[in-house]
């Protein structure tokens, strides 16, 4: 008895996910500098990580935590750790890191407003104050920008359905319908965003104004991609019986995720398509 549990809270048990996750997280940077520079010069000579081989084990690791790491967290729930003051913490917790993915998009939002509201390209005779920079050949905003924005908008309210499914009707079939219309939605995305990349009259590097969109609606991209995965894993944990109108963080934490997506993404329309171009 004098060992007995006494609170609501989980205590984890040693774990470790969180080293390898440093380790992984450090050879993916580390590799992927090394390719885009070509090595690295140290006391003793250099280093030659000139291919994506080193990012490629870094990315596989950090792959394999992930699916390790949240398969044990969901193993707890389902063993019943998960008790309501720990939810409560797992949700303050994802709200902490939407904020910093917040703050992540408002350095690109920065960049770019930046350069808009005071242009300037030394390189370019004449071009000082002109905003898109000479030469720069921007996207019609009102062709698949618009197209886009509306799959992405869709794609919100079928995570909504799903959601309101679960919580208020404990109707898993619609909500199963609800996950699998998002997630195709947000593949359609993924690949109109592809396509138009594809035809982007202008580079990456070489002039501001390719830097900041590539960077910003690039980091967007992947930010879809990571969340269509998300509800990927969550329609897998539906089908494996998992969720219900009381316990439903992790899907609940998924729909917090596109919809944050979905919110930089009008940002990103308003301001880079329409205003900035």
């Amino acid at each position: 008895m004098a060992h007995a549990k006494n609170h609501d809270y989980h205590i984890l048990s040693p774990s470790v996910w969180p080293f390898l996750a440093s380790v992984a997280a450090f050879l993916m940077l580390f590799g992927a500098v090394g390719w885009m520079s070509g090595g690295f010069t140290i006391l003793f000579g250099t280093i030659p990580v000139s291919g994506p081989w080193l990012f490629l084990i870094g990315f596989v690791g950090v792959l394999y935590v992930m699916f390790g790491w949240w398969s044990d967290v969901i193993a707890e729930s389902r063993a019943g750790d998960h008790a309501p003051v720990v939810r409560i913490g797992l949700k303050y917790g994802f709200i902490l890191f939407i904020m910093s993915e917040v703050m992540f998009f408002f350095a690109w939002f920065w960049s770019f407003f930046k350069h808009a509201l005071y242009p300037l390209d030394p390189s370019v005779p004449g071009a000082e104050g002109v905003w898109p920079p000479a030469g720069i050949e921007t996207f019609d905003p009102w062709h698949l920008p618009l197209i886009n924005t509306l799959i992405l908008l869709c794609s919100g309210a079928a995570a909504t359905w799903a959601h309101h499914a679960l919580v208020h009707e404990n109707n898993r079939q619609d909500m199963k319908w609800g996950l699998i219309i998002a997630i195709g939605l947000g593949l359609l995305f993924t690949f109109f965003q592809g396509y138009e990349y594809s035809h982007a009259a202008f580079g990456f590097s070489g002039n501001i104004y390719g830097a900041n969109f590539f960077m910003a609606t690039g980091f967007h991209g992947a930010h879809v991609i990571i969340g269509t995965i998300f509800l990927f894993v969550c329609l897998m944990r539906l089908m494996a019986g998992d969720f219900t109108p009381e316990k439903h963080v992790g899907f609940e934490a998924a729909a917090w995720y596109w919809h944050f997506v979905d919110v930089v993404w009008l940002f990103l329309f308003a301001s880079i398509y329409i205003w900035g171009g």
